[in-house]
């Protein structure tokens, strides 16, 4: 066991004195960081006030951890009890002296680094150490562990051996299918609400919020985010949808918030698959692309908002809500705040879920697209207001590319406007498929400002007809599993689209070896999900297509037959950044901000360009902004500290005006959230710098600031 009485999380009541039971609320100190982006409400604020905007200039470093295995870290860690949980790149879980940075243990949920896909963070039950140990919810492939805090082992008194299934409330048809957890869960007394990842495709899981006891194992309930019939918002979908053999999704990945005084807890929800298509689907979809206020006890609906019907451009809700109280005609309301992908925040009373500010369901553009009925309107806020440019005119592009001939071709040969259904001619989407707002998610102060970073990249959306079998018949088996599955990304030629994440395959046996790969296939890894569902003889086919090497015997377990996949008749073109020849956005800036809206006016207090190409600003170029991931941290004394951008450095911003007070560059950039916590009086604030996305280099280290002592 550690020994953690010389470590105390100060700044109010020591955690370790916090204690669950079964009809308890959990409270947090001020003082650490005991739960994903803070607290329950997700507003990423801290109440620690010793690093100031007068001393902020002082911070250097106080330690770093390596976890030794390189690549992309979106963890936002938790302290309690002094000690620092988070992950590594390949989904080891470690605690830490956050102190010091010295390890204390690590546990894989499976065979080490044999999971490919991100992690955010882990959840901390404190329990009834009487009766339960102290224990971290953590996922590992499709399985939530309980591991004991203390120790790094599996209790195995959870589930089966320390485990549960994420299928577990998912249907018979989802048994097969890829699920995994990418966002840590939120509690409420013992329960575990659940996020999930899953396909995007119309092979999708349905995505069910499924609660779980968190000292049992055992779901406690399940919402059906498709709902089964007899269910409110049945009639929204075709009536065999629920069934789940050609249509799933509409789940919750980017996590929730709770109100765990009044037993609320907010889910947002992503597109239903086929992201793209939606033919198969006619109907609103509900709950797909919702707000949910659900009972948490029960599961049982309260109200729902719904930002984009009958979802068609994968404009999944990207973050979990941010719960606050703001001041509307002089009263004070509590609220919830949902940032979007398409640059917007919708607000709603936290109880009845009524707009705060006026929403218009505006006209959108019917599709073009055999067989698909696109919604004859989609809702937009009139306030607060939106924090992404919602246009790009032949003036707003890169006037400063080399090829900009074609870059006005490109654009002028694209649809253009919000909500245009894809189709066969290319649509510039923006703000793209990555925001806006992204998985980082928002910050926001006790007195109502919201903060949030912002990409600003357009993307070009096309889709093409799906390959009909006979047309695939001349093909090789591997080469046809790999032009079903992978060209749409990697490319028919796999030359990939490198400048747009989805890497070349050329030479890969020279860089991979064929298990990992078959475990890449399996489980997935950043944006590609797991094509767990396809047979063994499907996943060696096409191994041996990619290496080169299928003119060879296929060795493999070949009982399985052929996977049967639903057949939509469009399929996705992949996704496209809109690029100049130099690599930079072929719009102009700022391709990256960070804002401040304060939600109790819906009014902007400043915005800035995030981020910046040190090469451009070396030749006069103002600072640009750049493409970012990972979300801000606001403190009582006023600053604001975000990492995020491509250019790997680590800042903090006065939160009032938004000027710079302080930059370090990290190891690695810090695709991330930081988290600040307190020990024995020195106030840290710690970042995971991973790297590896946007073609940055990799990393492997937790590194905590803090500002020197006193001689």
């Amino acid at each position: 066991m550690i020994n953690t009485t010389r470590l105390k999380v100060l700044g109010g009541a020591v955690l370790a004195a916090v204690l669950w039971s079964c009809s308890s609320q959990q409270e947090y100190d001020s003082g650490g960081w005991s739960e994903y982006l803070g607290g329950p409400d997700r507003n990423h604020y801290s109440s620690l006030e010793q690093i100031t905007p007068e001393n902020v200039k002082n911070l250097t470093v106080a330690w770093e951890y390596h976890t030794l295995d390189t690549g992309q870290i979106q963890c936002n860690p938790i302290v309690v009890n002094g000690i620092l949980y988070g992950v590594t790149a390949s989904n080891g879980l470690f605690a830490v002296d956050a102190a010091t940075g010295k390890e204390l243990w690590k546990f894989w949920g499976g065979s080490e680094k044999s999971v490919f896909s991100n992690n955010r963070g882990i959840t901390y039950w404190a329990g009834d150490k009487e009766k339960h140990p102290v224990r971290l919810m953590y996922s590992f492939g499709e399985w939530l562990y309980a591991v004991n805090a203390e120790t790094g082992e599996k209790i195995t008194s959870f589930g089966e051996e320390g485990r549960v299934s994420l299928k577990s409330g998912l249907g018979e048809n989802a048994q097969d299918k890829f699920v995994i957890s990418t966002t840590p869960g939120t509690l409420f007394e013992d329960k575990i609400i659940m996020p999930l990842r899953v396909s995007e495709g119309a092979d999708a899981a349905p995505g069910y919020i499924q609660a779980f006891n968190v000292i049992t194992g055992k779901a406690d309930w399940v919402f059906h985010t498709i709902p089964h019939p007899g269910e409110f918002g049945h009639d929204t979908w075709p009536e065999d949808a629920w069934k789940n053999t050609e249509i799933g999704a509409a789940n919750n990945w980017a996590g929730m918030a709770v109100d765990r005084k009044r037993g609320i807890v907010y889910v947002p929800t992503g597109s239903a698959g086929f992201d793209f298509y939606g033919g198969n689907r006619k109907g609103s979809n509900l709950f797909a692309n919702c707000l949910l206020a659900l009972d948490a006890r029960t599961g049982k609906r309260k109200w729902h908002y719904q930002f984009v019907h009958h979802d068609i451009w994968d404009r999944d809700l990207p973050a979990p809500p941010n719960l606050l109280t703001i001041r509307k005609n002089g009263k004070k309301t509590d609220v919830v705040a949902q940032v979007t992908k398409s640059g917007h925040v919708f607000m709603f009373d936290r109880v009845t879920g009524e707009p705060v500010f006026p929403i218009d369901e505006v006209p959108v553009p019917a599709s073009v697209m055999e067989g698909e009925e696109a919604w004859p309107t989609q809702p937009v806020p009139r306030l607060p207001l939106p924090f992404a440019r919602q246009q790009i005119t032949e003036a707003d592009l890169n006037t400063r590319s080399a090829n900009y001939d074609s870059v006005l071709a490109t654009y002028r040969s694209a649809i253009k406007g919000a909500f245009v259904p894809l189709s066969k001619t290319p649509s510039l989407l923006f703000p793209g498929a990555d925001g806006g707002a992204e998985w980082g998610g928002a910050a926001a102060d006790k007195e109502g400002v919201l903060y949030v970073n912002a990409n600003e990249m357009a993307w070009l959306f096309s889709l093409s007809d799906t390959p009909k079998e006979d047309e695939l018949a001349h093909l090789s088996p591997g080469e046809k599993t790999y032009v079903t599955l992978c060209a749409a990304c990697h490319g028919k030629d796999l030359q990939g689209n490198p400048a747009s994440g989805y890497p070349s395959l050329l030479n890969i046996s020279n860089r991979m070896k064929r298990p990992e790969v078959l475990k890449l296939i399996s489980n997935g890894k950043g944006m590609m999900p797991g094509f767990s569902a396809i047979s063994a003889a499907e996943k060696e086919a096409v191994i041996a297509f990619i290496f080169g090497e299928e003119k060879k015997e296929v060795t493999g377990n070949p009982a399985k037959p052929a996977s049967k996949k639903p057949y939509v008749p469009y399929k996705f073109n992949g996704y496209h950044k809109f690029l100049n020849s130099e690599g930079y956005p072929a719009i102009s800036p700022p391709w990256g901000t960070l804002t401040a809206i304060d939600l109790n006016t819906g009014k902007h207090k400043w915005q800035i360009p995030l981020g910046e190409f040190k090469e451009l600003t070396e030749k006069g170029i103002p600072p640009t902004g750049t493409e970012n991931y990972g979300g801000p941290v606001v403190t009582q004394s006023g600053l604001l500290f975000i990492a995020a951008s491509k250019d790997g450095m680590f800042r903090a911003f006065d939160k009032n005006t938004g000027r710079l007070l302080w930059q370090a560059e990290l190891p690695a950039p810090g695709f991330a959230t930081p988290a600040t916590y307190e020990i024995n009086g020195k106030q840290y604030i710690v970042i995971a710098a991973g790297g590896t996305k946007l073609g940055t280099k990799k990393g492997d280290s937790y590194v905590a600031f803090a500002l020197p002592d006193p001689n």
